[in-house]
């Protein structure tokens, strides 16, 4: 097998690698046969950020076997599948996004990967905690699946007190915004589709910073009241880009948690 040099690295896609990990780093190439090969051999040396990311690299892994015809010896296709571990049915999402990403790239500069890992670590957390599994991280978003309405509220709590907590580098107020929706969306080979997904995200992008905001699809999939200690303040009914039907949105308002902001980023009230 040819070793990549830097420069013949550095011209191939991110497609062209099995994995890519919470800083950025592009590990076991798949750009041909012979590094398929490699990849698989090496597969289980390498440390991933957490399993729902082991199990996108071994998917794209196994997909660039049967592309290159290579046998993916050791390899259970069944094993490849992270949409087995995933919830079905009636489930609730929560969708999470970095508030001015933009300004604290320009301010960090080469620092901010570090600094959206870091982010990434609180979210993993809080979703392990509560019992949820992490469906998606790119870029500035995070995206959980909980089989329960009251353990994704119970995670965006967790997750937003931690990011309070900080501290960040420099001394920059980091920020999340949170969208909670629940739905039958469809569980294919790649994740989630289905309207409930894009629900999901568009209350997310509507919130602001620090806020958590929910629909009362989620509201109504409690099978019980929220604890004493949380509650849930309606912001009436708001129509977004793409979705049919207007939906009622309400905030999660807990102790420790800011409860004021400006109307909702997007959207419109009805």
């Amino acid at each position: 097998m040819a070793k990549l040099d830097a420069k013949t690295r550095a011209q191939l896609p991110d497609s062209a690698f099995a994995y890519i990990d919470s800083t950025g780093k592009r590990r076991l190439p798949i750009n041909d046969a012979a590094h398929v090969r490699n990849a698989l051999s090496r597969f289980n040396q390498v440390v991933f950020d957490d399993e729902a990311a082991r199990d996108r690299a071994r998917l794209r892994l196994l997909r660039a076997a049967q592309r290159h015809g290579v046998a993916p010896i050791g390899f259970i296709s069944a094993q490849l599948q992270p949409q087995q571990r995933l919830p079905k049915g009636h489930v609730t999402f929560l969708l999470t996004d970095i508030e001015r990403s933009t300004e604290l790239l320009a301010r960090l500069d080469d620092r901010y990967a570090s600094l959206a890992a870091s982010v990434r670590r609180v979210l993993r957390r809080a979703t392990r905690k509560a019992g949820g599994h992490e469906v998606d991280a790119r870029g500035d978003e995070f995206f959980a699946v909980f089989e329960s309405a009251a353990a994704a509220i119970a995670a965006a709590v967790e997750l937003q007190r931690a990011m309070a907590e900080g501290p960040w580098p420099d001394g920059v107020d980091v920020r999340v915004r949170a969208g909670i929706h629940s739905g039958r969306p469809t569980l294919t080979e790649t994740g989630y589709v289905g309207l409930a997904v894009h629900a999901a995200a568009r209350i997310c992008y509507g919130a602001h910073g620090g806020q958590i905001v929910m629909s009362s699809a989620a509201r109504a999939a409690l099978a019980e009241p929220p604890s004493t200690e949380i509650k849930l303040r309606s912001l009436g009914s708001w129509r977004f880009q793409g979705l049919r039907e207007p939906h009622e949105l309400f905030q999660v308002d807990a102790h420790g948690l800011a409860a004021k902001f400006p109307p909702l980023r997007s959207g419109v009230k009805v």
